[in-house]
């Protein structure tokens, strides 16, 4: 037993937020899924982006690739895809010991596409396609443009991850888009306790952003509050999951879990798992990247479930934000547009990597 079985007892899966060739072929995959107790794979584009400039692990295929002639988006995604269907096989006994819950692989669609309803939903259908696992779910960003991409692809009878979501407003539209979507399914004759989906809340990246000014501001009452923005504006989203499921769903669908993203703490000065300690509760999802799974195995530190009746407590915390001069919905802006920026800047990067590589 860990302090991740521990976790997993109250209610939160704990997804690794990395994957490469390397971790797959060497063994280091299997190694953390028995000895972590890691029940699933997260990725984007930045996680790609960095497996693919390292080492040699991909060469071969690369070569291959180069005498296909293939374009340099078709040879990223088809490497992509074969890491994300092995992964998906790594977890296959998870995933059926968990009714398809856990043992989940996640790959994104192109975060060049976010704005675009048809491009996204047809390299939605794609992926699901390519990979051709039952297990694997397809991200998708919680843009405007793409919360009607998220009904129709699980309308297609698609597993969903939907992602890069920054404020509460937004996650109760991903909650309708998600019931509308699993709706279509059950009209559509899908078999809706086949398709699951989690929606990612991005939890570290507020308090960097919120820090920031209230640094700027200086005052002791401003920099008493760092560090306690994003569990709060987490907690709110919970108490909001709480409200919105089993809810009107079709007989026999699943709830769209909650997942804590970006939970590497960016403040060396804060406790490296306060992401995950401060976050554990029933039907919900971490995934974290390797250092903090370590040192939350190390660490521990769980007081038991630190999601339900929270609510409260998590407002307040807004108040005195707004109260000191902060605006959220200035800090959402920013950090909605900045994240699909940081993706797309990745993905052009390794694009242009791979296209010298080919050529």
């Amino acid at each position: 037993m860990t302090h991740i079985d521990d976790l997993f007892d109250i209610g939160t899966s704990t997804w690794l937020d990395d994957l490469s060739r390397e971790r797959i072929t060497s063994g280091n995959l299997t190694q953390v899924i028995n000895e972590k107790s890691i029940v699933g794979v997260t990725t984007n584009p930045s996680i790609f982006a960095a497996a693919m400039s390292k080492g040699n692990a991909y060469d071969e295929q690369i070569t291959a690739l180069k005498e296909a002639r293939s374009a340099v988006d078709d040879a990223v995604y088809a490497m992509s895809i074969d890491d994300v269907r092995d992964a998906c096989d790594a977890f296959t006994g998870i995933y059926e010991s968990t009714g398809g819950k856990d043992g989940r692989v996640s790959i994104e669609v192109d975060p060049r596409v976010s704005a675009d309803y048809d491009a996204t939903l047809a390299q939605a259908k794609e992926l699901w396609a390519k990979v051709d696992r039952p297990n694997v779910m397809i991200k998708i960003p919680a843009t405007d443009e793409s919360l009607p991409a998220i009904t129709d692809a699980l309308a297609e009878g698609i597993s969903v991850n939907v992602t890069l979501i920054f404020s509460v407003d937004r996650y109760l539209q991903v909650v309708k888009a998600f019931k509308e979507g699993i709706a279509k399914a059950a009209e559509n004759g899908h078999d809706v306790s086949t398709i699951h989906s989690v929606a990612s809340f991005f939890v570290s990246r507020m308090d960097t952003e919120v820090d920031k000014r209230l640094e700027a501001l200086g005052t002791d009452e401003a920099l008493a509050l760092r560090g306690k923005a994003g569990i709060a504006n987490a907690r709110l989203a919970y108490a909001e999951f709480l409200d919105a499921f089993p809810g009107d769903l079709p007989a026999g669908a699943n709830p769209q879990r909650p997942l804590w993203a970006s939970t590497g703490v960016k403040n060396p000065e804060y406790p490296k798992a306060m992401y995950v300690t401060e976050l554990a509760g029933p039907e919900t999802v971490n995934t974290m990247p390797e250092g903090t799974i370590d040192a939350f195995l190390a660490e521990g530190g769980l007081h038991g479930d630190t999601l339900t009746g929270t609510a409260d407590d998590a407002r307040e915390v807004f108040s005195q934000l707004e109260k000191v001069g902060i605006d959220i919905a200035d800090v959402v802006k920013v950090l909605e547009t900045e994240g699909v920026d940081k993706f797309v800047a990745s993905w052009s990067e390794l694009l242009e990597s791979m296209e010298s590589r080919l050529r």
